[in-house]
């Protein structure tokens, strides 16, 4: 996600911002006061689309919160509903809105919704939740369709492996 972050930062792409791992279950046990800090100079309603990769014990997941469109959607690729967390991520934005702006969002103006499977990428096996994670993000933060399946994993997996060792993405 830190590479991601940074290809957007050179000007490439929208604007993006990306939680740590981290964060969703810190912000589910201990609420919006255990991570305001977490955003603490940005500002995040400045920034195009801001991922929060979701750990679910063993799986992972991503929620996008994509301030351009009003809209915050989850990614699962086993194709589990995710509107609880599309919910909880939209009360932190409702919270840091009245924090740092002092300004009410209007839940009328924003879509939440859970990727439906036919919709978005699936696995077929029980370890590549990661890559498809990351994979969402990367063609999400280039406006790319999502025309990946599960046949082109392992080689995501080594063009991840030279991207995080050189730490540039191809």
């Amino acid at each position: 996600m830190t590479l991601l972050v940074d290809r957007s930062n050179r000007g490439k792409g929208p604007s993006v911002f990306a939680f740590n791992t981290f964060f969703y279950l810190k912000l589910c046990s201990g609420g919006y006061s255990a991570v305001k800090r977490w955003s603490k100079g940005v500002d995040l309603f400045s920034k195009d689309i801001i991922f929060v990769p979701v750990h679910l014990r063993c799986h992972w997941t991503l929620g996008v919160i994509d301030v351009r469109k009003k809209s915050i959607r989850h990614y699962d690729s086993l194709g589990q509903n995710g509107d609880k967390i599309c919910q909880v991520l939209f009360k932190f934005l409702q919270e840091e809105s009245l924090e740092k702006r002092k300004e009410e969002l209007d839940s009328s103006e924003w879509t939440l919704r859970s990727m439906e499977p036919h919709e978005i990428p699936q696995q077929k096996n029980g370890s590549d939740c990661g890559v498809f994670t990351c994979k969402y993000a990367d063609y999400i933060c280039r406006d790319e369709p999502m025309t990946f399946t599960q046949r082109h994993m392992p080689y995501f997996r080594r063009k991840m492996v030279w991207e995080i060792l050189h730490q540039q993405l191809l």
